[in-house]
């Protein structure tokens, strides 16, 4: 595999998603698709609102195309199920977040999709996701990090798949919630899955995708870096959340992506904390929940809890790479 393909993979990436924001940006401008600021978030907040989001958009054509393109140039062989299944996984979730971006902003209902139709759009997707392995006759087993030891779940593989793509979407999208926060942790956990797939899992497609995600993400920033001029709404988020998880499936390394993806396991587990707090004591742990919030109430700028989650996240994921690759 060319370390060099995997730079170009960024790069066209980058460009498209460059290149078409400008013009996407306005569009969704004069749609009138602006974000909605809930009250019960951080007041600094509120000047936020109207902000064009569902720019998710941008993020699903570049990586499609980019990996499309790049797969059936360079090693047309490569063109496996795993690279239809990896954009299966992304579009749909990406499709679901649209609906619930469009039902916030269209149809000015501030919650979106309930709970439930989300749960079941998510566990329908996953089903498809696991079925489709099933028919490959993809390997039940899991491994431990750093070790040779392997477990057969057998059918209960069924569910740590449903867990991990509902999971991971779900955490991924908690963490949307600053300006640059999500595009730069999610560019370094995917950069860290890309690094495994070209190095540690030689699977070209896998690395095409996950660097095709970097380059977008990348560019999407731009845009999207304090103050934002664009947010990519749940039709980003989770679509990127369903992406990771998937990718941690397909390479076999889905007790890593614990680790990898910890600031989205600690955003996670904030608000579990949290909920489960109130609920039992009534008193709260965190000032706010997700945890960004609580740094951002404490007197943090938001450039400062940015900058700060995107250097913890280069921390895990060099220590996933650590694990997979010298132990």
């Amino acid at each position: 595999m060319n370390a060099q393909v995997l730079l170009i993979t960024m790069a066209i990436a980058f460009l498209i998603t460059v290149l078409i924001s400008p013009i996407f940006i306005p569009f969704l401008r004069r749609l009138k698709f602006g974000q909605e600021i809930r009250d019960e978030g951080p007041k600094s907040h509120q000047k936020k609102s109207g902000t064009p989001t569902m720019g998710g958009l941008m993020i699903l054509v570049s990586v499609s195309i980019t990996t499309l393109f790049v797969v059936a140039k360079f090693n047309p062989q490569a063109m496996s199920f795993e690279v239809f299944l990896m954009l299966f996984v992304m579009v749909g979730y990406g499709l679901l977040g649209f609906l619930d971006d469009f039902i916030k902003v269209a149809m000015k209902r501030n919650l979106g999709l309930t709970s439930k139709q989300k749960m079941l759009g998510q566990l329908f997707i996953a089903a498809v996701f696991y079925i489709i392995l099933y028919r490959h006759d993809f390997p039940t087993h899991i491994g431990i990090p750093g070790t040779t030891m392997q477990f057969d779940l057998g059918w209960g593989y069924a569910i740590l798949i449903l867990f991990m793509l509902v999971g991971s979407s779900n955490a991924v999208n908690l963490t949307d919630g600053l300006d640059g926060l999500l595009a730069g942790t999610a560019a370094v956990a995917f950069g860290a899955f890309g690094i495994l797939a070209f190095q540690g899992h030689p699977q070209f497609e896998i690395a095409v995708f996950s660097l095709a995600v970097v380059g977008a993400l990348l560019g999407f920033l731009v845009f999207n870096a304090h103050p934002a001029k664009v947010f990519m709404g749940d039709t980003g988020s989770l679509a990127l959340g369903g992406a990771i998880g998937a990718i941690a499936i397909l390479t076999k390394l889905e007790i890593l992506l614990i680790i990898i993806g910890g600031v989205f396991v600690l955003e996670t587990l904030s608000v579990i904390i949290q909920v489960i707090s109130f609920k039992t004591t009534g008193k709260r742990v965190f000032k706010m929940s997700p945890l960004h919030h609580h740094y951002e109430l404490v007197g943090w700028s938001e450039w400062r809890v940015v900058t700060t989650f995107w250097l913890v996240a280069i921390l895990f994921a060099a220590l996933g790479i650590y694990i997979e690759v010298w132990l």
